[in-house]
């Protein structure tokens, strides 16, 4: 993609409208969008499935990750990782290149001792030789910085702005946390009007649901690379 922050996208196909098979068309649409737009990561964030059907998916998104990965850049390497969310068995077995670690969920030492045990896919290693990616969610700068000494790869960390039920981190608590060793993402509530101030803060990048998926992800990126 362009030189500017990297780019995070968290799905969420019970936002689309229609019944289960046009959500799943909906949201294989959007992850093929997102990958040609140059997005750097796409998180399965479908908690409600079942793991026959999220491995399904992810072998789907995966498919279309590769195909469309090629279109977009014409080279090998992909340019877009999959993470699945909290699922490393599913991770491993349709060769996903990590994981999304929830808050109070195992850490991602454990997700690497497992990495390590069972062996990523070929997919993976052409990435990152079985190293996988992990991002963890993280609502306070401590947390952070105890992310990074566990192997984390990356943080999310929100809200930022704004989530039903949670009071905003803010900027200040952003840029604190940015201090830590490892890229950290701004998450809750980001828009194309105040993605700026959290770059500016110290971020690596912008994570978001909504930001990507009610959008055009095409110009979102444009708008966020070009500032």
């Amino acid at each position: 993609m362009s030189t500017g922050p990297l780019l995070y996208y968290i799905t969420d196909r019970t936002a689309f409208p229609g019944d289960d098979r046009t959500r799943r068309h909906r949201l294989l649409d959007k992850i093929a969008e997102a990958t040609l737009a140059g997005v750097d990561y796409i998180q399965l964030r479908e908690k409600d499935l079942s793991t026959r059907d999220l491995e399904s998916l992810a072998h789907e998104a995966l498919q279309i990750i590769r195909e469309h990965s090629r279109l977009a850049t014409d080279h090998w390497p992909l340019t877009t990782a999959l993470l699945i969310n909290s699922r490393t068995d599913i991770a491993l077995a349709t060769e996903a290149n990590g994981v999304h670690l929830p808050a109070n969920d195992v850490s991602p030492q454990e997700v690497r001792a497992t990495w390590k045990k069972c062996g990523a896919g070929a997919l993976a290693r052409e990435i990152s030789p079985l190293n996988p990616q992990i991002s963890v969610s993280c609502h306070h700068p401590e947390e952070v910085t105890r992310a990074a000494a566990n192997g984390a790869t990356l943080a999310l960390f929100a809200p930022v702005f704004e989530k039903k039920d949670a009071t905003p981190a803010g900027l200040e608590a952003l840029h604190q946390a940015c201090r830590a060793k490892i890229p950290v993402f701004a998450l809750g509530g980001i828009t194309l009007q105040n993605a700026e101030s959290c770059l500016q803060a110290g971020a690596a990048g912008i994570a978001a649901i909504r930001l990507f998926q009610e959008n055009d992800i095409a110009q979102v990126v444009q708008a966020l690379c070009t500032r």
